[in-house]
């Protein structure tokens, strides 16, 4: 039996402020699985009452599951709620776009 390991790792630049308004973006590498969610969600969660715009950088992400998937859905419908936050997914591998476009989830992600 093999053990297949899931890493991910972000890292965080702002930009702008109250004036420009506010851009926070999380650089995301790795898998976004079952293991991870969680630690995207800790990660993202508190930036949304703080409101201004949430970009997720996609551009390292090799992999996304159904739970993966799931905690996406909720941040966004978090930032929606919330009101004065935009949470924008950018440079979304072709894979994860299929996945989008199976589930049909594609518009929600739109900026």
């Amino acid at each position: 039996m093999s053990v297949v390991e899931h890493s991910f790792h972000y890292e965080i630049e702002e930009s702008g402020d109250a004036t420009d308004g506010r851009v926070t973006t999380v650089i995301c590498h790795g898998h976004l699985v079952n293991q991870t969610a969680g630690e995207l969600k800790d990660v993202v969660k508190p930036l949304i009452p703080i409101g201004g715009r949430i970009v997720l950088d996609f551009s390292d992400v090799s992999y996304v599951d159904s739970l993966g998937l799931g905690t996406l859905v909720g941040l966004k419908v978090s930032a929606v709620a919330a009101g004065f936050c935009t949470l924008e997914f950018v440079s979304l591998s072709q894979r994860v776009q299929e996945l989008l476009r199976l589930t049909n989830l594609t518009q929600l992600f739109k900026s």
